[in-house]
């Protein structure tokens, strides 16, 4: 069934939102989390426009909500792949569960650098605490563990360590990669993602085994565009009360997000943040 909702990014508040962010230099986590305003006030001022849009956006039965898109840090796959090339990658030792050295598949694991780099996340985040970043509302995840796990280390001691602010981790079968072919893409039993992480919940339907993946069959990036829209179906519909939103997921979902907002894609490093502010027309 098409969604009923109509998605537009909305500029003006990042650096990154400008139409030609490729001439940019960004580090993968960049000062501010990007935001234009770098005066003390800048998160109070960030969240003065924002319900101002809401207000406004109300009376025209839209909504507005602000997505932290956060890249899983470096796993063993994009180990394999530099070592390999893209090309002889794509072409044949994607397909393989690992080689004498690495394993990569299925599910792969963060490496130290990509468990650093989730860290060095952890501390963008901390950085703006003194200046009042708002952080999430609500938390979801790819199923995939290296996701997973950059989330959990990202949110650690700030809105997954206090008890008497925790927020809940939701796992979404739709915020994984591009999907298909690759192994490092077929993701692990909804037993084991539980008992790995067992704070998260699961939306309605969630398999216990990856019904999704595919030995032959690799999504195209439109299919992967459709996908995204889902998720961003589900979080506006099912979470009207939540304003600020993470997404900690992968580089192929995260530009079908942007695809399915009219951005371009962006190149977003490993362990990156890319906070974008959406309009959903219902």
């Amino acid at each position: 069934m098409p969604s009923t909702f109509v998605y537009q990014a909305i500029s003006g508040f990042f650096v990154h939102d400008i139409e030609d962010h490729r001439s940019l230099t960004l580090p993968a986590v960049p000062p501010r989390m990007g935001l234009v305003d770098a005066t003390p006030q800048r998160w109070d001022n960030l969240r003065e426009k924002i319900t101002a849009l809401k207000e406004q956006s109300e009376g025209e039965n839209a909504d507005i909500k602000v997505f932290f898109f956060a890249r899983h840090g470096q796993g063993w796959h994009n180990v394999a792949e530099v070592k390999y090339g893209t090309k002889c990658w794509d072409a044949e030792m994607s397909k393989k569960y690992g080689d004498n050295e690495i394993t990569w598949g299925p599910d792969p694991e963060l490496t130290p650098i990509g468990i650093n780099q989730a860290i060095e996340a952890k501390h963008g985040w901390e950085a703006e605490l003194p200046f009042r970043i708002t952080l999430p509302d609500k938390l979801y995840s790819s199923p995939l563990t290296r996701a997973a796990d950059t989330l959990h280390i990202t949110f650690e001691g700030t809105v997954l360590g206090d008890v008497e602010d925790k927020r809940t981790v939701v796992v979404l079968e739709n915020c994984r990669e591009e999907n298909g072919v690759h192994t490092c893409d077929k993701r692990r039993t909804r037993s084991y993602i539980h008992k790995r992480f067992p704070n998260c919940e699961f939306e309605d339907g969630f398999e216990e085994e990856d019904e999704l993946w595919d030995t032959d069959l690799r999504e195209t990036k439109a299919e992967v565009a459709k996908r995204a829209r889902n998720v961003l179906d589900y979080i506006f519909e099912k979470d009207p009360s939540s304003t600020y939103i993470s997404v900690t997921a992968h580089g192929g979902i995260i530009n079908g997000f942007l695809q399915a907002i009219g951005r371009k894609p962006f190149a977003l490093s490993t362990g990156g943040i890319l906070p974008v502010v959406i309009r959903c027309q219902k």
